[in-house]
C-alpha cells in the first residue's frame, strides 16, 4: 500500500462517505478559517506561502483547529506532492522510504510536503532520521502535534523548524464553517434541504469548544439521522444539536503545558483575589480528571505564599481542605476545595513571609556564614558553661510584655517586612515597637529627657 495520498490536484477530493470535516477541508488560503495571528493577510506564514519561501514548520495546538487542513492548503499552493505519515503507526522504515521517494521526486523537479501527524509520538531515533533531509530541503516538513513541541520534539528538529501555535477557533469562525458546509453541494450538505435553527447553530459553536472537526461532524450526524418533515425539510433544531454533539471533552494533558498553564492560572487567580476565576480553573482541572491532591497542594502553597500572616487562618483552612480531600475523595472533595479556594482568594494578601525566607536563604548561600552568638548557644550539656555558652541569655518571658531587648543575630538583618494588610498590620505595629525599644536600650543618651 502506498504511503502517499493523491497529488495536489486531487487531494481535496475526499471520498463521498468520508466525514464532513474531511470533505470540507479548505482548498485555498482564502478558504482557510481562523489562525489570523499567523495566517491572516500580511501575517508571517501567509507571507512565507505567498513568496514561496516556506521552511519546515511545526503546527502545535488543540484538535480541530486546522493543522491538517492548512497542511493540505500549503501542498496545493506549492504544487508539492503531499505525503502523510501518522507518527503513532509509522516506523523508521516508513520514514526512510518516504525520504527516498522524496529524493527521487526532487530529481524530477517536484517538491514534497511531508506531513507528520502526531509528531510528538516519534521517538528520538525517528526524529533524527528526518534531520538531514529537512536541513537539505529534500522535504518540506509539516509536523502537527497537540503537545508543546518544546517538551516533546527534539531540540535539533525544533531549531530547524518554525513553530506556529494554533488557537481554538472563535464561535463566529465555527459558524462560518457550518454555514459553508450547509451551502456546499459538491462536498458538503447542500444537496439536503436543511433548516438550521439559530439556537442550534449557537449550541454547536459553543459546545465544540473551538474544534471545527467536532462541530462539522455533529452537523453531519444530525442532518443524516434526522428525517425530513412533511415539507421535505430537515429541521435541525436545538434538540438535534444537543443530541448530536453531546458532552464535550476537556482538552488537557497531565504532564505538559496544558496542565501547568491551568495550574498557573488557578494560582494567579487566587493571588489576584478573583474567586470566580479561581473556581473556574479548578473546575476545568477537576473535570479533566486532575488529581484533587495536586490542586489541594497548590491551595496550601498559595495560602502560605500569598496570604501569609495577613490572615494566618488561611493556611489552616487550606490544610484542612487538603486532609479532607484525601479522606473523602471525589466527587465530594470538590466542596471543601471550593471553600478553601474562595476563602483564600478573598483574604487580604501578603507575600512578606515568602520574601523573607528567600532573602535569608540567598544570604546563607552567598554571604559570609554567621556564627551563633555565645549567649544563644546550647548550654544544657556538662561543660557548656565553661565555654561561655548561654552566658548573658535573657529569658523573654521575664521581660515587659514578654519581650527583652536582646540581639538574636550577630549582625543587624531585616528579612521579614510585614505589610499593612489584614492581621499583618498588627504584627508590623508590634515589631516596630520592639525595634524601638532595642534602639533606645542601645542608645540611651539619644532618648528624649
Amino acid at each position: 500500500m502506498s504511503l502517499f495520498e493523491p497529488g495536489p490536484e486531487d487531494e481535496s477530493r475526499a471520498a463521498p462517505d468520508a466525514p464532513l470535516a474531511a470533505r470540507m477541508r479548505p482548498r485555498t488560503p482564502e478558504e482557510f478559517v481562523g489562525q489570523e495571528h499567523f495566517f491572516g493577510p500580511g501575517k508571517l506564514l501567509r507571507r512565507m506561502l505567498d513568496a514561496d519561501r516556506l521552511a519546515s514548520v511545526i503546527f502545535y495546538g488543540p484538535p480541530g483547529t486546522g493543522k491538517t487542513a492548512l497542511a493540505h492548503v500549503i501542498a496545493r499552493k506549492t504544487q508539492a506532492r503531499f505525503v502523510f505519515l501518522n507518527a503513532a503507526a509509522a516506523g523508521v522504515a516508513q520514514v526512510r522510504e518516504a525520504l527516498v521517494q522524496a529524493k527521487e521526486r526532487r530529481r524530477a523537479g517536484q517538491r514534497t510536503v511531508l506531513f507528520v501527524d502526531e509528531l510528538h509520538r516519534f521517538n528520538k531515533a525517528q526524529q533524527d532520521v528526518l534531520l538531514p533531509d529537512v536541513e537539505e530541503g529534500v522535504v518540506l516538513l509539516i509536523g502537527a502535534t497537540t503537545h508543546n513541541p518544546f517538551f516533546t520534539v527534539t531540540s535539533a528538529l525544533v531549531s530547524r523548524s518554525q513553530i506556529f501555535e494554533f488557537h481554538p477557533l472563535a464561535a463566529d469562525d465555527i459558524k462560518t464553517l457550518l454555514r459553508r458546509a450547509l451551502a456546499d453541494e459538491e462536498r458538503g450538505l447542500g444537496a439536503h434541504k436543511v433548516d438550521l435553527a439559530e439556537d442550534a447553530l449557537d449550541h454547536l459553536a459553543e459546545l465544540s469548544d473551538g474544534d471545527a472537526r467536532r462541530a462539522l461532524n455533529a452537523l453531519d450526524l444530525g442532518v443524516l439521522t434526522t428525517p425530513p418533515g412533511p415539507d421535505g425539510v430537515i429541521h435541525y433544531s436545538l434538540q438535534v444539536a444537543e443530541d448530536s454533539i453531546q458532552r464535550k471533552a476537556v482538552v488537557y494533558d497531565h504532564d505538559e503545558d496544558a496542565h501547568y498553564d491551568a495550574a498557573s492560572a488557578f494560582i494567579k487567580s487566587m493571588r489576584g483575589s478573583d474567586p470566580d476565576a479561581a473556581i473556574y480553573w479548578m473546575a476545568k482541572m477537576l473535570e479533566a480528571g486532575e488529581d484533587p491532591r495536586f490542586i489541594a497542594r497548590r491551595i496550601v502553597i498559595c495560602a502560605a505564599e500569598d496570604v501569609g500572616n495577613a490572615h494566618p487562618q488561611a493556611l489552616v483552612i487550606a490544610n484542612a481542605a487538603l486532609q479532607i480531600a484525601e479522606f473523602v475523595g471525589m466527587p465530594e472533595a470538590r466542596i471543601p476545595l471550593a471553600q478553601a479556594v474562595t476563602y483564600i482568594a478573598t483574604c487580604p494578601k501578603s507575600n512578606a513571609a515568602y520574601l523573607a525566607i528567600d532573602k535569608a536563604m540567598q544570604d546563607v548561600r552567598e554571604g559570609r556564614t554567621l556564627e551563633v552568638p555565645a549567649d544563644l548557644r546550647d548550654a544544657h550539656y556538662p561543660g557548656a558553661k565553661r565555654l561561655g555558652h548561654g552566658e548573658g541569655y535573657q529569658y523573654a518571658h521575664e521581660g515587659e510584655g514578654h519581650f527583652v531587648e536582646q540581639d538574636y543575630i550577630p549582625e543587624e538583618r531585616t528579612y521579614y517586612e510585614p505589610t499593612d494588610q489584614g492581621y499583618e498590620k498588627q504584627i508590623k505595629e508590634r515589631l516596630d515597637e520592639w525595634k524601638k525599644r532595642k534602639r533606645e536600650k542601645k542608645s540611651p543618651g539619644d532618648s528624649p529627657a
